[in-house]
């Protein structure tokens, strides 16, 4: 019952920090990946909009990714990207990430507001996921509720980056999940979630939340309990325990809730989770 827990909860974001592949080598890995068809991996390949053409210029005839798009060049170049990648037949659009960033607008719900319009002038099929991402953790309430009710958008959190005020508190991390899971509304995390539990980097000094810490964070954040105090866990042992007790119900709602986090490595995730016997031995 536990595996379900894991089941497509990474997206390949291979090409972004820290490991940061080139084009070449992030094709090549997610093509293994694909041929060892791992349960735990989601076969989402995230690619920045600028960079579609480094990524089709490496794809091979035989070649099917399915694509998680992020729309670095903003609402402006979005048609034209969308086109490119419904033109070829060795691409799949299975998601939308959204940088409200991008958008000159500062108000969430109307930067919200553009970013549909945007979708629906690239052609977006109504049935692909669009996460996006606040400009700042301030913002999260207003865009949640303005997210609220409409099926295509979720929630995106950023959880860390090469900067240490870009890894948000407990308290913040924590008060987002449980505005998302009031709201109904899904969420996806990414950046410096490279390990099962919290931890120090000790290159860097950083301190990082763990992908099963945000788990039971969003176990939590289901059920109301302290979900702070849970971000803050560091013991294996503890984790592990939380986890493993769940039941099914609990397992579905906690991943209604949190449905995939984007890891630079595709191979850690999966070694961490057998090592905590979330996962049968290879």
């Amino acid at each position: 019952m536990t595996a379900t827990l894991l089941d497509a909860l990474v997206d390949d974001a291979g090409l972004f920090p820290p490991t940061a592949l080139a084009m070449p080598d992030a094709v090549a890995r997610h093509r293994s990946d694909l041929a060892e068809d791992s349960a735990v991996l989601t076969h989402r390949f995230l690619c920045p909009a600028s960079r579609l053409g480094e990524l089709r210029a490496q794809l091979a005839d035989g070649d099917r990714f399915r694509l998680g798009l992020i729309a670095d060049t903003g609402a402006g170049g979005l048609a034209g990207v969308v086109a490119e990648v419904a033109g070829d037949a060795r691409l799949a659009l299975a998601m939308v990430e959204f940088p409200l960033a991008r958008v000159d607008v500062a108000e969430p719900a109307a930067a919200l507001a553009v970013v549909r319009e945007a979708l629906a002038d690239a052609g977006v099929a109504p049935g692909i996921p669009v996460f996006v991402e606040p400009v700042s953790w301030s913002d999260v309430d207003e865009l949640v509720a303005a997210i609220a009710g409409r099926d295509v958008f979720r929630l995106k959190l950023r959880c860390g980056g090469v900067r240490a005020e870009l890894f948000p508190s407990p308290e913040v991390l924590a008060a987002a999940l449980v505005t998302a899971a009031r709201a109904g509304v899904a969420v996806k995390a990414t950046a410096g979630l490279h390990h099962a539990v919290r931890y120090t980097d000790p290159a860097t000094g950083f301190v990082h939340h763990g992908y099963l810490n945000l788990l039971a964070a969003a176990a939590d954040a289901v059920t109301g309990a302290d979900v702070a105090d849970t971000l803050r866990i560091t013991d294996h042992g503890t984790l592990r325990a939380r986890v493993t007790e769940w039941g099914a119900a609990t397992i579905a709602a906690t991943r209604r809730l949190l449905v995939s986090y984007g890891s630079c490595s595709t191979a850690t995730p999966i070694i961490e989770a057998r090592e905590f016997g979330l996962l049968a031995p290879r």
